[in-house]
């Protein structure tokens, strides 16, 4: 990866010692703005009351209650009107539940940031710094922006959240720029906003602030993707121009029929008002509301936070899933998975010895990794004073420790890149290629391989320095993502419902392929295409290939996955928990995030945030998604039934010249009274248990042409 440095943008040489003084920091921020990425207005009750208010069956009744008040009717006109407040109300209050329930997630990428300003360090909110800031980064601490990294040694960083990638990317300091009015720089001198420092201080040159930065730019990318109706607001928008194209037409018939005989206008709109009352349900938006209201309610019980409501139900015509690895498939960290010890020594000795070469103060998570296996296997040492550390570099690709061993001894301990270890070692050629083989076996089955060895000196004798040979190999460790408990069921699940998954990753395809593997996706030989070979195949056929693991992937590829698996009528569930995902999240038809892993902006993206991070939780929505709809059904083909003699009484009695025998105002509270209790006996929870199959794939419908035949007759 490289990033182009307009010169322009900095005030002085990148390496320069040097912050702002008051008048660069004014005019920088007024030429470059804010470093602000994500921060949204918040929805106002007054704007959620508007979106509410654009359902048409909602003006059917103010209408009603015009026609009412323009009779002299004010009594019957104020209950038409005062009607529509509980469909308001619980609109609305769903519409704030979610978002209050959201707000508790949301968390800064970096809160403050350390900068060099007038010649002294100042501690600014992280949204004042500018380009061209000297910025000081500690281990643990988030880059506040895009910059240089132009001081510091032994740096490391967690990137999972914009490549995808769990393990820690090295950092080193750029001495100067390359020539020219941009050059391109290499990844490995950049500290990134979204990202976090693991190991070292890192003195960064920011160049990139705002919506400039690669964090900025995958959010704007995201937000300029529209988002299309739900399966669910389609069928419900179908019944409602069925039912309104019908009553409609019956309205006109019967003022018509009335104004012929002889009962005057007001009579014959009267008449018309009745029947459209009858004819339309408008408790559909109240029953569609408490729906959604009760699956919110019910997955929220289940650890999803349920965003936006129309989800609930649009959830469940899910056909395939688009998973992020690192943190949704896998738990993200780094775990000792194999021990591979040499002839003469043991599992124990090899992770004692990758203990006394690992840091227990530092943050680098292979590190933690070692000292945790160390201890589980008793191995971890104690009461060895450490005499010299020689820290990990790119150059050297190993880290070696000194410790004293015993009166007057030593004992030297290294691990690190296997073939740099190996060269420090005494064996055999032969004995030297079966290392090598195995180390290739273990990558192949996803594993970062480190080696270890060890020798001993003598304090007299010992100089110093670090030894460059002589080492007496010890073994393999073999560390892994591991997947998280109880995914691989639900992936089995999810295939035996019909549910196509796809995992994209930034990983290596070999990794990735182990990882397929281990969850079962794609059984013993998973399709793997890297994310350039599926870009190409898109570009040739237009076509999604079989595939089951994407590797290699950048989140342009995995956004074009999820618009081309759209094309061809799939309705498609992207997970993630980083910024990378925040362009998928938004053109899926459902985006779920992970809740206690999830950068803020992926969890503003998504219509479904996963508060346990637990990838059963989004089989389990999918089953309650599948039951509303049944659910739903149910209800509406009851309140139909009911309204069938309300039709016929409210048509065919006017028709014959006999007198109303009831007002719009009597069907609005019979409505208002029965149908909420109605809708209490239709709350069937999904069955534990298999995903049932999804049945058929076309558009949302209610009811088929038979069932509308039938209900006709």
């Amino acid at each position: 990866m490289r990033i182009s440095v307009p010169v322009s943008r900095l005030t002085c040489p990148v390496a320069a010692v040097r912050g702002l003084d008051a008048a660069e920091v004014a005019r920088q921020r007024a030429r470059y703005g804010r470093n602000d990425v994500t921060d949204r207005p918040r929805r106002s009750a007054l704007q959620t009351v508007r979106e509410s208010l654009r359902d048409p069956m909602l003006w059917f009744l103010v209408g009603t209650g015009a026609l009412y008040f323009s009779l002299g009717e004010r009594s019957e006109g104020w209950v038409m009107v005062l009607a529509i407040a509980p469909l308001l109300g619980m609109d609305a209050f769903l519409h704030r539940r979610t978002q209050v329930s959201t707000e508790g997630l949301r968390t800064r990428l970096a809160a403050r940031a350390t900068v060099l300003r007038e010649g002294r360090e100042e501690d600014v909110p992280a949204e004042d710094v500018v380009v061209g800031d000297l910025a000081r980064v500690e281990a643990g601490s988030h880059f506040p922006a895009d910059g240089l990294v132009v001081r510091g040694e032994g740096l490391q960083t967690e990137e999972s959240s914009l490549t995808g990638e769990s393990l820690p990317v090295r950092k080193r300091p750029l001495a100067r720029l390359p020539p020219g009015a941009e050059p391109p720089v290499e990844g490995a001198h950049w500290g990134l906003a979204g990202t976090r420092l693991l190991t070292g201080t890192a003195w960064v040159r920011i160049v990139y602030t705002g919506p400039d930065t690669r964090y900025g730019s995958i959010v704007r990318s995201a937000a300029g993707d529209s988002r299309a109706r739900t399966p669910l607001q389609v069928a419900v928008a179908h019944l409602v121009a069925v039912l309104v194209s019908v009553a409609a037409l019956l309205c006109a018939v019967l003022a018509f029929v009335r104004w012929r005989q002889g009962f005057g206008w007001m009579d014959a709109l009267l008449s018309a008002a009745t029947l459209g009352v009858a004819a339309l349900p408008e408790e559909f938006p109240l029953a569609l509301t408490f729906f959604l209201g009760a699956g919110v309610y019910r997955l929220a019980r289940r650890q999803a936070l349920v965003r936006r409501a129309v989800s609930v139900e649009n959830i469940g015509r899910v056909t395939c899933i688009c998973s992020d690895k690192t943190g949704t498939l896998t738990e993200g960290r780094l775990r000792v998975a194999r021990v591979l010890p040499a002839a003469e020594a043991s599992p124990a000795q090899v992770l004692r010895a990758a203990a006394l070469a690992s840091r227990e103060e530092g943050r680098d998570p292979l590190d933690a990794a070692l000292l945790e296996a160390a201890a589980g296997a008793s191995a971890l040492p104690t009461g060895m004073t450490p005499e010299a550390t020689f820290p990990f570099t790119e150059e050297r690709q190993r880290e070696t420790a000194v410790v004293r061993d015993g009166p007057g001894g030593l004992l030297v301990v290294v691990k690190g890149a296997p073939e740099r270890v190996l060269d420090l070692c005494t064996l055999e050629p032969a004995a030297r290629t079966e290392w090598a083989h195995r180390v290739e076996a273990l990558a192949r089955e996803g594993s970062k391989v480190i080696a270890c060895a060890s020798q001993g000196l003598e304090a007299a004798s010992w100089r110093g320095g670090e030894p460059q040979r002589g080492f007496h190999f010890l073994g393999l460790v073999g560390c892994e993502d591991p997947v998280r408990p109880g995914v691989a069921e639900a992936v089995r699940e999810c295939r035996d419902a019909g549910l196509r998954t796809v995992m994209v990753t930034g990983d290596h395809p070999e990794t990735a392929r182990a990882v397929a593997r281990r969850l079962g996706l794609g059984g013993e030989q998973p399709r793997v295409l890297t994310g350039d070979a599926l870009e190409a195949r898109l570009e040739d056929t237009g076509r999604v290939p079989p595939v089951d693991v994407v590797a290699r992937a950048v989140p342009a590829q995995k956004y074009a996955l999820v618009k081309a698996l759209r094309r061809e009528g799939e309705v498609v569930a992207a997970t993630g928990d980083g910024v990378n995902d925040v362009p998928a999240l938004q053109a899926a038809d459902v985006g779920i995030a992970m809740g206690e892993r999830g950068t803020r902006s992926a969890r503003e993206a998504a219509s479904i945030v996963l508060l346990d991070d637990d990838f059963g939780t989004l089989v389990r929505a999918i089953a309650e998604g599948r039951q509303l709809f049944r659910n739903l059904r149910r209800c509406f083909l009851y309140l139909l039934l009911i309204h069938l003699p309300l039709v016929s009484t409210a048509a065919l009695l006017p028709l014959a010249g006999y007198p109303l025998l009831y007002l719009p105002i009597h069907i609005v509270w019979l409505e208002l009274i029965i149908h909420p209790t109605a809708m209490l006996a239709f709350q069937e929870a999904a069955r534990p248990g298999r995903l049932s199959p999804l049945h058929g794939r076309g558009p949302a419908r209610f009811f088929s042409r038979g069932e509308w035949a039938t209900l006709a007759l």
